[in-house]
Parts: C-alpha cells; structure tokens; sequence
C-alpha cells in the first residue's frame, strides 16, 4: 500500500530537496533533477526553469496522484547518507528537519540494517513525541547473565522491544519486558543461589517468585522489587482474556512507566554480582509481613559498596 502524505508534507519536503535556508544541502534545478533519479525515479523530466521549489513540490504532488512510492523514495533518500558525502552538518540538519515535518503526519524516519526506513508514530510535534524513558541502563547484558547464550537471547529481546515500542506496538513491547525480566532473575537465582533454600522449585517458579527471592537476597533494591509488579501486571497481557478483564490497553505511557522498571533491576543485578548470596535475615513475623528487616540497612550491599569491593574500587562498568 502506498504512503499518503498531505499537500502540506509534500511543500516541505520540497524545500528539503531545494536546500535554500542554511545549514541544509543546497541544489541547483538540475541537480534536483538528479536527485530524484538516485531516488529511484523513472522517467525524471529535465528541469525546465521553472522556480525550483514549485518545480519539485509539483513533481511530488504529480508522483502521488500517479498511485506511485515516488513521494517515499525522495523522503527516504533526503534521510539517506550517501546523500551527503563530506556534508555531515547538511545531513544532520536535513534529518531534524525531516523529522519535525513527517511527525505532524504521523511518521518519522527509522532505520532497518543501517538504512533509513519510515516508521508509523503517533502525529504531534517533535518536542512531544517522547523517547525511551531514562533511569538509563549503565550495564551491558553480559554484566547481568554470565551464560554467553542466554545472554545474546536476553539481549535479542530487549533490542525487540525497542523496536516494539519505536513502531507503537505496546502490547508486544511490555509483555517482551516481562520475559526478559523474568528471564533474567531466573538466571540470577540459578548461578547465585548455591546453598540458599529456594522457596520452591526452579521449575515452578513464575516472575512475582523470582523477584521476592532476588529481593530477599539482596540482588535488587526495594524501588525495582516494588515497580517489578507493574511489568507483571501487564506480562500477563499476553493473555487476551487478560486484557479483556483489565478494560487497558497498554500504551506509550504504560511503557514509559514499565522500562525504566527494567533497567533499574539490571542496574541492580549487575552491581551486585559479585556480592555473595544473602539468605534472608531470620525477623519477626510481622516485620516480615511487611517486607521489612531492620537490620537491611547495614547488611545489604548497594551498587556503591559492590563497587569498593571490587579490586581498584572503582564504578560499575557501563555501556
């Protein structure tokens, strides 16, 4: 199906081609006629002096009303960089520029294997269109899962829900974050739990399991164990009962909420992997019951003070 963009999508885009205001990539009229045949056009008439901006704006126009993918091959090769050979302030400024304009449309510019594709968005403007939310991952996948091959699996999935979530398909981005995260707890409490009770079998363990007993062990911080029931919650969307029930949908906000919940617990996991595995504290009944071990706040190791123990004492590594 081809892309259908408005009149006023395609004026702009014909003052990207032309290039008249700095810093973007000026083209005289017959340069712009070369650019449209290295856009993959056929059939590109030479230029006939008419002032370029009306010249290419009606090309573009012409090409859509034609049923063609012309209109998308030119956006697509103004986002290309071998567009701009020695011309990276041109390139970068055409690329922002390009983005403003197709998001009031409801696109934006991706890339797939290095080239520049376009991607569905919700239309607004640039400065409201949010990225992915920050508390920001500090750590590599290998700091978290020391299995090789788990871990490009884990790694597989979070670059999957990114790319989820960049393409507006929540459901699928949240319920690959629930996998992960219970992925890589599992993990955890199978390499660190050597001599610590589990509190039943691997096997029959699900996500609410294995974050309580990361917790209880010290692995992750009371903020991860408490936000950890939020990316449960909507894991279990996997089920479409399950969404029938809730009456919500997941959507950007669901995962501006749930990723930062993520990468907080590889955070946490990462910085204390080589912190030795801490039965749970024997507390009374009700501190228990409410999660709580008075004496935590001397026994439980924190990023910082994994970090001195290590040899040098210097920062977790980052990424």
């Amino acid at each position: 199906m081809n892309e259908i963009f408005d009149d006023s999508t395609l004026t702009e885009i014909a003052h990207l081609i032309c290039g008249d205001e700095t810093p973007l990539l000026y083209r005289k009229g017959y340069e712009i006629a070369a650019f449209f045949q290295r856009a993959g056009w056929d059939d590109v008439p030479e230029y006939d002096g008419t002032p370029r901006h009306k010249w290419a704006r009606e090309l573009l126009k012409e090409r859509q009303e034609d049923a063609t993918d012309d209109a998308e091959h030119a956006i697509l090769r103004l986002a290309n960089r071998l567009e701009y050979y020695n011309q990276q302030q041109e390139y970068h400024a055409t690329l922002k520029r390009l983005n403003e304009v197709l998001v009031l449309d409801g696109r934006r510019i991706g890339e797939d294997g290095g080239q520049p594709v376009l991607v569905r968005c919700e239309a607004g403007f640039e400065d409201e269109v949010r990225q992915l939310p920050r508390v920001e991952l500090k750590v590599s996948v290998t700091e978290v899962v020391s299995d090789p091959e788990l871990a490009a699996t884990v790694q597989l999935r979070l670059d999957e829900a990114r790319t989820c979530y960049e393409h507006g398909a929540y459901t699928s981005a949240v319920i690959m974050l629930g996998s992960l995260l219970e992925g890589v707890l599992a993990h955890a409490a199978q390499v660190r739990a050597s001599g610590t009770r589990m509190p039943k079998p691997l096997r029959n363990m699900g996500l609410n399991d294995f974050v309580d007993f990361a917790y209880e062990n010290k692995w992750i911080e009371h903020d991860a164990k408490l936000a950890s029931e939020l990316v449960r919650h909507y894991r279990n969307l996997v089920h479409p009962l399950a969404e029938k029930r809730t009456g919500h949908t997941p959507n950007r906000d669901t995962l501006d909420m749930c990723w930062p919940v993520v990468n907080a617990t590889l955070n946490d996991l990462a910085a204390t992997a080589a912190a030795p595995a801490v039965p749970p504290s024997v507390c009374a009944p009700a501190e228990r019951a409410r999660g709580r071990n008075p004496n935590a706040s001397t026994q439980r190791p924190t990023p910082a003070s994994v970090a001195r123990r290590r040899p040098g004492g210097g920062p977790v590594a980052g990424t």
